[in-house]
């Protein structure tokens, strides 16, 4: 908490990133954009080191700060053009049930709050699609489980007053891909229900 950061325009100008290969999260963080890969397509590529462990402690395993003061290492005692690349952690750090992925000691990824708790706002769009995702799949899963095959259709295709049931535009397309050629619902047996 002692160190100041660097301000990451001024990192990106060492790093020759383009205005347009860089979306800055304020003075202290940004996000690089793919298409560096592209314009230095021609660069030799450099080495890559992965850090990993599979002995989980309520603490962590010391993979950040094995990976950030390996980084620390290279560049300051060898003097090598060295990036340390950390995913954002979970949300574990925030509810005290792991370490903070994001290092420790001498070794650790600043400003270590924004890190543990929204970094660029990523965890919360991906929180927020698995949740979707997971209540999409409940809500299916109770609904096949506590009606007939017959209820459901009726849901899936009503009867409005004075109007023919039709089936949607993607249900045409569902009944097409599954080879079913009935287009008017009111014309299904029960069996084909």
């Amino acid at each position: 908490r002692g160190q100041i950061p660097k301000p990451v325009d001024e990192l990106a100008k060492e790093l020759r990133l383009l205005p347009t290969e860089i979306d800055f999260y304020g003075s202290k963080k940004a996000k690089v954009s793919l298409s560096v890969l592209s314009r230095l397509k021609d660069v030799p590529n450099g080495k890559y080191v992965v850090i990993t462990g599979i002995t989980p402690t309520p603490l962590g395993e010391g993979k950040s700060t094995t990976t950030i003061g390996l980084c620390q290492a290279l560049g300051a005692h060898l003097k090598k053009n060295v990036f340390a690349c950390v995913r954002q952690p979970s949300q574990g750090p925030t509810f005290g049930i792991k370490g903070g992925a994001a290092g420790g000691g001498y070794s650790q990824v600043i400003p270590m709050e924004e890190f543990n708790l929204h970094l660029t706002g990523d965890i919360h769009a991906i929180t927020a699609a698995n949740n979707l995702l997971a209540a999409a799949i409940d809500a299916r899963m109770f609904h096949e489980s506590t009606q007939t095959d017959k209820a459901l259709f009726n849901r899936l295709v009503p009867a409005q007053k004075g109007k023919p049931r039709q089936f949607s535009a993607i249900q045409m397309k569902r009944l097409k891909k599954l080879g079913i050629d009935k287009t008017d619902p009111s014309s299904f047996t029960s069996k084909e229900i």
